[in-house]
């Protein structure tokens, strides 16, 4: 391979994985070797996971490190039939340097023998440590580290007790098995804090400079060394080609950062890393075996939902030995040993409640998982054998009890898939209070409360703030610069930010604004932010059983640039959403058409909005005012345009420059628009009389969409929600303070777009 392709590569990656040897450029001609290898049957399956939230002083404490150890252990577990006898756990105080060298000798080379699967993973903060041999990279002399617990207790001079990339390399190369997978949920990329996350790095400086390897790093690298039989320049030449085997994982790009972030709130609030979330659910929610591009496109989608919680938008990258080619064998050599399944039972409680693990849940749609959700208990075909009614969630931890007639003993390792989950009647938006607000805080603290559904909270890492309320700071204007934001307001304007603090476009007044003022100001935009959280809630495109597919492409293309289809309903098992990666953007004025098929035996009923970057909401369809109801009707497959398409286009006219009387759907302003697709058995009829009612009011006319403003979107999509629990409890019994939203009978489908400026 050409050095300009791996220099490139090298450029566009870095982290911990471009210091242990990711060097090849055309990743997408090699197979994702980690769900495959731990789903292929082998004489035994090993893995060590280490996680680090609490260092000594100096080092600054993460907070989901351990979550991830404990999203991944139960995963190989339960989905690909590890035996928990043979995974090695280290945590805190356990993860020292000495105890995880030792580990990973004893537990992994030791044991190892040809065929055999292994596993690493790290969960904790990463580095930069001079290297006195560097390979050519984008670090230029530096390479990636892994911080242990005791990684900074030296403070008599610059040297580290860091495990450095090349160390790990080394570990690796001595391992019996190429079937290797190595994940790093850290990164080096800043550190410390920004906005409401923590970050997995620290800095490279150290009190006397740079940090450099300790004696004992380096007399580890011998003894490796020496035990491959290679010299400095073959390692030096083995580290230049790649990895040394398998595949590595890693959760950000050497420009990003990895986020210990906060999900959930109250007894269910928890942390974990971001990609490690994305990740181990992702695997849970997979059917099939996919290819490597497929794999990685749809978990570059599945870290875009996790932006939507976390805040943050983190693109993995991965890796494989070189001499490797999977490029047109499946993601995995088999299925997994398991069914997909959105939780598994752990164990019971001595009160009698049923203790499960929610590995499979989407963090958009946590706060539906709280408690009155109803999961079916299935067998080895995926049939429904019983059923569980959650009471309660403790982090990841769901707790529930067997309905109705339920017959026999739910046991530990079985299966749940989600039937119905229960949306609280009064989901709020929490709203955190920035300390630029400096001594205005309390004012917006005694505003914001008095607004309804609206609830502010601190931003000290004790609740999760779906956004943030500040002032424009200098870094605040760098981060839009550099996301290429625009209209973001002034240096000390007001307005919301993602608890990344990244501004929300087009929430920021002038510079000198009253306080009071902002905060009436951002009232209409907190409460279309709501809506949408709202509306998120129900998303279940891995869940649901109806047979749909919506997809997004540009006028005159056949080519789908963002695709969701109801995974468990369509006959070929389709991923939620699928990109074509060589064409995941559009540009600032390009018309569309969302194209919404249906695959049932039966007719539904179909509504489609749109959320802009701002906030903003739409109505798509229906918009034929004078009878919603039948247009939104789907009949059996049978496929619908929206908007309708003319009979007669002019080919060379831009109808987003040159607007024609009817509706053309056109995008604008930079970031990510996002179609939310609703499809139901049952009619929404109350939802669509209320947009009668707006529509009226409004003076729109029929075929064209509604812009929904003031109190309009909150009460819109509460009313749909409405609909769709009337039909759900047709069939099931649930709690009076719940919504909710059954399988079988909806579809809530999102796709995103991302939009670029010319």
């Amino acid at each position: 391979m050409a050095n300009l392709k791996r220099r490139h590569f090298l450029q566009a990656a870095g982290s911990t994985l471009a210091a242990i040897g990711l060097s090849q450029m055309d990743v997408r001609r090699r197979g994702d070797r980690y769900a495959r290898a731990l789903a292929q049957p082998t004489s035994r399956k090993l893995a060590l996971l280490v996680g680090v939230n609490q260092y000594p002083a100096g080092v600054t404490p993460l907070r989901g490190c351990l979550t991830d150890v404990r999203m991944q252990k139960e995963l190989l577990v339960h989905r690909f039939s590890f035996d928990p006898a043979n995974i090695l756990t280290l945590e805190n105080q356990a993860a020292t340097r000495q105890n995880l060298l030792d580990a990973f000798e004893t537990h992994l080379i030791d044991q190892t023998q040809p065929g055999d699967v292994v596993v690493f993973h790290f969960s904790g903060h990463g580095s930069l440590v001079r290297d006195p041999d560097p390979i050519p990279t984008a670090l230029e002399g530096y390479n990636g580290s892994l911080l242990p617990y005791d990684a900074r207790l030296n403070g008599t001079d610059n040297r580290v007790s860091d495990i450095m990339g090349k160390t790990l390399f080394l570990l690796m190369a001595n391992l019996k098995t190429d079937q290797v997978t190595v994940m790093l949920d850290s990164c080096h990329s800043g550190g410390g804090t920004r906005g409401d996350l923590m970050l997995r790095a620290v800095e490279s400086r150290v009190e006397l400079g740079e940090a450099i390897p300790s004696e004992a790093e380096l007399a580890v690298q011998e003894r490796w060394l020496a035990r491959l039989g290679w010299s400095a320049a073959e390692l030096k030449a083995q580290r230049s080609r790649g990895i040394a085997k398998g595949v590595a994982l890693g959760s950000a790009q050497a420009n990003q950062l990895a986020a210990d972030a906060s999900f959930g709130e109250g007894a269910g609030q928890f942390y974990a890393g971001a990609f490690t979330y994305a990740l181990t659910r992702y695997l849970w929610q997979q059917p099939n075996s996919l290819p490597l591009d497929r794999v990685f496109v749809d978990l570059a989608r599945s870290t875009r939902d996790m932006a939507n919680s976390a805040r943050v938008v983190q693109s993995p990258i991965y890796e494989v030995a070189p001499g490797r080619n999977f490029a047109q064998e499946p993601l995995f050599f088999s299925r997994p040993q398991t069914l997909a399944a959105e939780a598994v039972v752990v164990g019971a409680e001595a009160s009698g409640e049923i203790k499960f693990w929610l590995g499979g849940v989407s963090s958009q749609s946590l706060a539906a998982f709280e408690s009155g959700a109803i999961f079916s208990v299935v067998d080895g075909n995926g049939d429904e054998i019983s059923q569980i009614e959650q009471t309660r969630r403790v982090g990841l931890e769901g707790y529930g009890t067997l309905m109705g007639s339920s017959d026999g003993q739910v046991a530990a390792g079985q299966l749940l898939r989600e039937r119905v989950r229960g949306v609280p009647t009064d989901l709020t938006l929490r709203v955190g209070l920035d300390t630029s607000l400096g001594a205005d805080l309390e004012t917006v603290q005694s505003q914001l409360a008095a607004f309804n559904r609206i609830q502010p909270v601190a931003v000290d890492g004790s609740q999760s703030a779906h956004y943030l309320l500040g002032r424009m700071t200098e870094q605040g204007l760098a981060i839009a610069t550099t996301k290429a934001v625009r209209d973001v307001g002034e240096l000390g304007s007001i307005g919301l930010f993602t608890p990344g603090l990244v501004a929300i476009r087009a929430s920021f007044g002038e510079p000198g604004e009253p306080i009071t003022d902002a905060v009436q100001r951002l009232n209409p935009t907190l409460k279309l932010l709501l809506a949408g959280q709202v509306l998120r809630s129900v998303l279940n495109s891995d869940t649901s059983n109806l047979n749909v597919d919506v997809a997004v492409q540009p006028v005159n293309n056949s080519i789908a640039i963002s695709r969701s289809a109801s995974r468990r309903g369509s006959e070929d098992n389709e991923v939620a959403q699928r990109l074509d990666s060589s064409s995941q953007t559009l540009r600032s004025g390009s018309e569309i058409v969302v194209t919404v098929t249906n695959g049932e035996l039966r007719s539904l009923y179909i509504a489609v909005l749109a959320i802009g970057s701002s906030g903003s909401m739409s109505v798509l369809h229906p918009t034929d005012w004078d009878a919603p109801e039948n247009e939104s009707l789907l009949e059996p497959e049978q496929q619908l345009a929206i908007p309708r398409q003319e009979m007669e286009r002019d080919p060379n006219r831009n109808y987003c420059s040159d607007p024609s009387e009817a509706f053309h759907l056109c995008l604008s302003s930079s970031g990510y628009a996002e179609i939310l697709t609703l499809v139901s058995t049952s009619p929404l009829r109350d939802a669509l009389r209320g947009l009668q009612q707006i529509a009226a009011a409004n003076n729109t006319r029929s075929g064209d969409p509604i812009g929904l403003q003031n109190d309009d979107p909150v009460s819109v999509i509460e009313t749909l929600l409405g609909d769709i629990d009337r039909s759900t409890r047709s069939s099931v019994s649930l709690r009076n303070d719940v919504r909710g939203v059954d399988t079988t009978q909806l579809a809530a489908l999102s796709t995103l777009i991302e939009v670029i400026e010319d």
